[in-house]
């Protein structure tokens, strides 16, 4: 099992930057080319000092590039020499090291909202993602369901309908994820069924659900075999909540017991497990000086 962090590294520390759109507005491309360099050599600091620290799964921040998928948004990235040298730099790292690379969308990106363009900023950013993790050897992009809007049926249904509509090498690299409030995992485990979506597996938000160790069991159970076509090992989340197992609430650090729960309901089944723990790699050298 590989054991990562999300985003940032508090220890070098690591400082990502964005502006104000008036700035772009004012600057034109030049500063949002600047901040994008700036941002993948602090990204290059980061994974460097993973490899030292023996640290081989890290989640990439959604916030490489400023407004990246805005409107007035003109620089084309995607084809800047100097950017894909830095970029094709870090791709260099994660082959020597094989590290995973993932990143994580935030909670506008909404494939299931009733609002088309909710939906289509939605397929935007899904595709700047997806041109991102190419570039830099990434696999994954972890998405949550959506929102009920009064009909949690229905909703999923939508989701299914975009998701199908999305080129085949997106959908290929898209994991949903478990939410602790409405869709759980039975609720995406029923999603993957009608279109195959990939499912990433959060015992915390589960446990929001107040389930058993029997029944968390059985659901990565069958979670594991969502990632049979994927090319990789599940990839699973755990946090601890902050004033108890049930609080959706991240604490700073991973209770041991938390963690041992983990271990039981994966059994022997290797995974790549992302600490969401607010003290991000502090929270990691502190879990593994407890194991």
């Amino acid at each position: 099992m590989r054991l990562g962090y999300p985003c940032q590294n508090l220890t070098l520390p690591t400082v990502f930057k964005t502006c104000r759109l008036k700035t772009m507005q004012e600057n034109g491309m030049g500063v949002i080319k600047e901040l994008t360099l700036h941002n993948i050599n602090q990204l290059k600091r980061v994974l460097e000092w993973n490899v030292e620290n023996d640290i081989f799964f890290f989640r990439i921040s959604s916030d490489m590039i400023p407004f990246a998928t805005h409107a007035e948004m003109t620089w084309n990235w995607q084809e800047d020499k100097e950017v894909l040298k830095e970029l094709h730099e870090i791709r260099d790292l994660q082959s020597k090291w094989n590290m995973r690379l993932s990143m994580h969308p935030g909670q506008y990106t909404v494939l299931n909202s009733p609002r088309e363009h909710v939906v289509g900023n939605a397929i935007k950013d899904l595709h700047y993602h997806y041109d991102f993790m190419k570039a830099v050897g990434g696999t994954d992009i972890i998405l949550h369901t959506g929102g009920a809007y009064g009909d949690k049926e229905k909703a999923k249904a939508a989701f299914i309908q975009v998701f199908e509509k999305l080129p085949v090498p997106i959908q290929g690299m898209i994991r949903l994820e478990n939410d602790d409030k409405v869709f759980h995992t039975q609720d995406v485990l029923e999603i993957f069924e009608k279109c195959g979506v990939t499912v990433c597996f959060d015992i915390h938000h589960e446990m929001c659900f107040k389930r058993t160790e029997e029944e968390l069991t059985e659901l990565f159970y069958r979670v594991n075999k969502t990632w049979k076509n994927s090319g990789q090992i599940p990839k699973v989340h755990i946090s601890s909540g902050k004033r108890s197992e049930s609080d959706p609430a991240h604490a700073d650090y991973i209770r041991l017991e938390d963690f041992k729960r983990l271990q039981s309901v994966i059994q022997e089944i290797d995974v790549d497990c992302m600490l969401e723990a607010k003290s991000k790699e502090l929270a990691l050298q502190s879990l593994r000086e407890q194991l």
